[in-house]
C-alpha cells in the first residue's frame, strides 16, 4: 500500500504493528458482511477513505484502534485501500470524496460518520454506538475559566477582580491555535485569585448577546476587564505566552513567570532591599543596628518584610555560612518542583528575598569615572 493512496475504511500507520484491521474485497464479506462471522461475534467497525488530507488523521485513527484494542470481539477499526485492491468497495459504498468515514452496525448496514475527527470525538462515537468504553484517560479539566450567558456578568464585571476574556468560536482556526497558549497562561495565573483568565464561546447562540454587547465581530477577540471598572479594554498585545504574562503582571500587579511559578521580583520590597544590601557589607556591630531598624520597619510592612528580618536574625545569631547554604537548599527545591504550586511560590519568594543580601551596586557614573 502506498502512503498517498486513498483509503476506504480506516487509517493505518506506515510502519510497525497496528490495531487497524486491513480489509479488501476478499475478506470484506466475512468481516463486514453478514457471513458466518456474525454468529461468532458482533463486529462494529468504523471505516474511512483517505487522500492526502487523511495523513494528518492517520495517527489519530491509530490511537482510536489502540483505544479499543481490548474489545476486538465487539469493536473493529478497519481500513480498505480504495485506490488499489479495495477500489470496488469504494464504488459500492458511494465514496466520492476523501476522507470518508462510515460506520457499519451489527446487521451490516452502514451510515456516514459526520462528527469530529479528533480522538475524543471518534472514541465517544464508538462508545455511544457499542456501549464499549475506550481506554483513553480523560484529560484534566482546563484551568481557563469557561463563561456563558449565566456566569459572564458575575465574573467579568466583578469590580474586585481583573479578568481577561477571550471571545472564541469552535470552528475558528486562529482560536484553535491560540488555545494551548491561552491555557498555559490560565494555569500560570491560577494561584492569583483576583487575576482571572477566562473564555466565552461567542458563537454559541445563547452567548451571542454577550458578544454583541461588546462589539465582538471576529475571532478570537480579547478584552480585559480591569478591577474597579465594568468597562472592558481591548487587548491589543502579542498572542504569545510571554506577551500575555507581561500584560497581566503589569495590569494585575502580579509577578508570575512564563511557564509557571513566580519571577525573580516576587516578594521583593525596595526599602528592605536597600537594608539587605547595607546589612550584607556591614560589620557585626552595625548589622545588629540594621536588624533593629528592620524589625521596626517590618511592623507595618507585612509578611514579606518579616522574611527579610528572619534572614538577618540568622546571620546576626552566628549561623555559619547561612546565606550561601540556604540559597543552595532553596534552589535545589525549586529545581525539583515536587511540591504544590503554593509551596513552590513560598519557596521562590524566600529565595528571591535571600538574593537581596548582596553588595549594593555602584552607580553607573561612579563606575564610568573610575574606569577613566
Amino acid at each position: 500500500m502506498r502512503l498517498s493512496a486513498s483509503l476506504f475504511a480506516a487509517f493505518v500507520a506506515v510502519v510497525g504493528a497496528s490495531n487497524v484491521l486491513e480489509l479488501d474485497p476478499k475478506n470484506w464479506e466475512a468481516t463486514i458482511g453478514q457471513g458466518e462471522a456474525w454468529s461468532r461475534r458482533i463486529l462494529r467497525p468504523l471505516v474511512c477513505s483517505r487522500s492526502g488530507h487523511c495523513k494528518n488523521l492517520a495517527p489519530v485513527y491509530e490511537q482510536l484502534a489502540d483505544a479499543f484494542a481490548g474489545a476486538k470481539d465487539k469493536v473493529i477499526i478497519a481500513k480498505v485501500n480504495a485506490d488499489g485492491e479495495g477500489r470496488p468497495l469504494g464504488t459500492q459504498y458511494g465514496v466520492k470524496g476523501f476522507p470518508t468515514l462510515k460506520w457499519f452496525s451489527g446487521d451490516g448496514k452502514d451510515e456516514p460518520y459526520e462528527g469530529g475527527r479528533d480522538i475524543d470525538a471518534l472514541a465517544a462515537f464508538v462508545t455511544e454506538k457499542t456501549g464499549v468504553k475506550s481506554n483513553i484517560k480523560p484529560p484534566p479539566p482546563p484551568d481557563t475559566l469557561i463563561l456563558d450567558v449565566h456566569t459572564f456578568d458575575e465574573v467579568a464585571l466583578d469590580t474586585d477582580k481583573n479578568v481577561l476574556v477571550s471571545f472564541t468560536a469552535p470552528w475558528c482556526g486562529h482560536c484553535k491555535n491560540l488555545k494551548p497558549t491561552y491555557e498555559k497562561v490560565a494555569t500560570t495565573f491560577l494561584p492569583e485569585s483576583d487575576c482571572i483568565v477566562a473564555n466565552l464561546d461567542a458563537d454559541d447562540k445563547k452567548n451571542k448577546l454577550i458578544a454583541e454587547r461588546y462589539d465582538v465581530t471576529g475571532f478570537p477577540t480579547l478584552k480585559f476587564f480591569p478591577k474597579g471598572s465594568t468597562e472592558p479594554e481591548a487587548y491589543e498585545g502579542g498572542r504569545d505566552e510571554t506577551a500575555f504574562v507581561e500584560f497581566l503582571n503589569e495590569r494585575c500587579g502580579t509577578n508570575r513567570a512564563v511557564g509557571g511559578g513566580l519571577n525573580d521580583k516576587a516578594g521583593r520590597l525596595p526599602d528592605f532591599d536597600t537594608l539587605a544590601s547595607k546589612f550584607f557589607v556591614a560589620a557585626a556591630d552595625v548589622r545588629a543596628t540594621l536588624l533593629e531598624d528592620a524589625v521596626a520597619l517590618a511592623e507595618t510592612a507585612g509578611l514579606m518584610a518579616k522574611q527579610y528580618v528572619r534572614v538577618m536574625e540568622k546571620v546576626v545569631n552566628g549561623t555559619e555560612g547561612y546565606l550561601e547554604k540556604e540559597a543552595k537548599r532553596l534552589d535545589s527545591i525549586l529545581k525539583k518542583r515536587s511540591l504544590s504550586p503554593a509551596k513552590l511560590d513560598e519557596i521562590k519568594i524566600k529565595s528571591n528575598i535571600l538574593a537581596a543580601f548582596t553588595a549594593p551596586e555602584e552607580p553607573e557614573t561612579k563606575r564610568d569615572t573610575a574606569e577613566l
